[in-house]
């Protein structure tokens, strides 16, 4: 679960410069504008997003400061639209924690949580790390409020560390990973060279595409550590660039799989390779849920409602938003009803379906309550391919062939 590669793979934050706010003010969550009660017949549903700070210098590639609100915000809308004829309202109210909190962001996390559970919203849309994920989640626990985390891929999320109150719209990092996996068999590309950069995510996606390789049956011929700083960053070519290229010397592979998260490097390795080989991971060939090359399945016309409405492409995290906001939308049209009560549990039945514009309706798994849903594999200008790929075969649905099947999983929901 981010140029149109830089676009996808940015970090899971939210771009808006919030400087201007006092000292004082920087110790509580920032509501985005005044919200009122909640009326009998609307659903107020929660945002709670971390903000990133702005560049300090030009960047084209910088994050939009509205990434993922802006999707939540269509969401509401297309909700709204569907409402009219069920007579059912929606409405969204946002809450922007501070940038840069150290290590007490998950009780700034928990205490807007706590807010807005307090003021009767019962669906939170969290687009924050794995660790605030969970401090959202165990701060409402017990009060009927359903969790959407749209931006944390950790895969222990939906393994030890899950929760009956949270669902995954993001794909796990097993999911993308499987997915380019598939991708690699039906190709017959077999061989490949892993190289992990320094961050901990960038080990964890990195462990993720090691269980999809011995899944499908691919080989690890090489795995070495990057090391030569964020030279996708950097302006203009440096002397360190020759060094990059003996890097790969002397490896045998088919594939140069690359586990850069952060963005700092993975640009930088395609066409740079001693041996001439295709790139992909969290750069290059990537697995994602959204691209503005995807129009098939009426996509086209959400990404122009999405333009008209943001004056920008929609991005991975826009989507994963509007997926949320629209999975509480679609299960009340689908039961007849707003309850919280009815509609918490409803999530993981089989009965909900949410269409998403991917050929297929997607639906929570009862194990882990992780969104099922296609993923595309794409490069900066092309769509490549939509996984699972032909071929592979589940019991219940293809879409389980893509991350932590009911066998595997280690979550054990806790009454």
């Amino acid at each position: 679960m981010h140029n149109p590669a830089r676009i996808l793979l940015a970090p899971l934050a939210l771009g808006l410069s919030l400087s201007g706010l006092s000292a004082a003010r920087a110790q509580e969550p920032v509501a985005r504008e005044p919200t009122a009660a909640i009326a009998p017949s609307e659903t107020a549903i929660g945002l709670i997003y971390r903000p990133e700070a702005a560049p300090s210098s030009y960047d084209a590639e910088a994050v939009p400061e509205d990434e993922g609100v802006a999707g939540a915000r269509m969401a509401v809308k297309d909700n709204n639209n569907t409402g009219r004829f069920t007579k059912q309202t929606y409405r969204l109210d946002e809450v922007a924690l501070e940038p840069g909190t150290g290590g007490d962001g998950g009780q700034k996390a928990a205490a807007a949580a706590r807010d807005l559970a307090g003021r009767g919203i019962r669906y939170l849309i969290v687009a924050l790390p794995a660790d605030e994920v969970l401090a959202v989640a165990d701060a409402v626990k017990g009060q009927g409020v359903t969790v959407f985390n749209v931006a944390a891929p950790d895969d222990r999320l939906r393994g030890a560390d899950c929760r009956r109150n949270v669902f995954h719209v993001i794909p796990s990092r097993a999911m993308q990973t499987d997915a380019l996996a598939q991708f690699f068999t039906l190709m017959r590309w077999r061989k490949m060279f892993l190289i992990v950069g320094p961050q901990e995510n960038d080990r964890l996606y990195a462990d993720a595409f090691k269980t999809s390789a011995k899944k499908f049956s691919l080989k690890i011929n090489a795995e070495k550590p990057w090391t030569f700083g964020p030279l996708a960053k950097a302006r203009g070519d440096t002397p360190t660039r020759s060094e990059a290229m003996v890097f790969t010397r002397g490896v045998d592979y088919d594939l140069a799989i690359v586990a850069d998260e952060p963005g700092d490097w993975g640009d930088y390795v395609p066409f740079r390779t001693v041996d001439p080989r295709p790139v992909a991971g969290t750069q290059g060939l990537i697995a994602t849920t959204w691209h503005p090359m995807l129009e098939t399945w009426g996509a086209a016309q959400a990404q122009n409602r999405f333009r008209r409405q943001s004056g920008r492409l929609m991005r991975p995290l826009d989507y994963q938003a509007w997926e949320a906001v629209r999975s509480v939308g679609e299960a009340a049209t689908q039961k007849k009803t707003a309850d919280p009560a009815v509609l918490a549990p409803y999530f993981a039945e089989p009965g909900f379906s949410l269409p998403a514009y991917k050929g297929v309706s997607l639906t929570y798994r009862p194990w882990d309550h992780q969104l099922r849903q296609p993923l595309i594999v794409v490069q900066p200008k092309a769509l490549v391919s939509v996984a699972p790929e032909q071929g592979f075969t589940h019991q219940r649905t293809p879409l389980d062939t893509l991350g932590i099947d009911l066998p595997e999983t280690t979550c054990k929901f806790a009454d």
